[in-house]
């Protein structure tokens, strides 16, 4: 069984960083007085309500209209995918690649690497080298740092209606995909807030490795 430093009863404040000797699963900093802990509590499960909720929105935030268009000539409504369309056909393939990626590609990809990474902590009998769970916690950096880019979709709706609204010839508003695909990037974010990336490292349970067992250890050691 690898040693990490909750085997050992050490933890670390996240705000002021200061490691040390716990005889609890929560207590006070004896630096600077934040709560601390070794492990969030209910971390696993509401990551998954979080994700889950992201992954329902995901449908209609790609099947319905994005943007409403109207002018003297008609009217249009375009989703995600038709707009990435239409700027390729456009000849503009440089903005439809970006926006495919930053509203399509980014949020599947921090759905899915989330559910690895629940997975990967939750599924038992499964020992992870360390060189997987190296590779696991680069992946949590990765979709922690880049979940506000989603909103790339929304942030073009919201210039081009302000741009737009400037002329009596034409309107444009947010369609309902807007708010679906916003509670979509906020979900996802809130579920890569509530996941512990300090499950990554511990050791995967193993017959009689009970909680209890570990705690005792704890209190040995303390």
């Amino acid at each position: 069984m690898s040693m990490t430093a909750a085997s050992l009863g050490l933890v670390s404040c996240h705000t002021c960083n200061l490691v040390s000797r716990a005889s609890a699963d929560e207590g006070l900093c004896p630096r600077c007085g934040s709560r601390v802990r070794f492990r969030a509590a209910g971390s696993v499960g509401h990551c998954w309500a979080f994700l889950i909720a992201a992954m329902i929105l995901y449908i209609p935030a790609n099947t319905l209209p994005m943007m409403l268009t109207s002018s003297l000539f008609g009217s249009s409504d375009d989703t995600i995918i038709s707009g990435v369309l239409f700027l390729w056909e456009d000849g503009s393939w440089y903005l439809a690649l970006i926006v495919f990626v930053a509203s399509i590609l980014v949020p599947l990809g921090k759905m899915l690497a989330l559910v690895t990474l629940l997975l990967s902590v939750q599924l038992p009998g499964v020992e992870l080298t360390p060189g997987r769970r190296a590779r696991l916690a680069r992946t949590y950096r990765i979709i922690a740092s880049i979940g506000r880019w989603s909103m790339l979709d929304i942030y073009v709706v919201g210039l081009l209606a302000t741009v737009v609204q400037l002329t009596a010839l034409a309107s444009v508003r947010a369609g309902p995909a807007a708010l679906a695909f916003g509670a979509v990037v906020v979900l996802t974010m809130l579920a890569t807030e509530s996941f512990d990336p300090r499950l990554i490292w511990d050791p995967r349970p193993k017959g009689r490795d009970t909680l209890e067992e570990e705690n005792g250890r704890r209190r040995a050691i303390a």
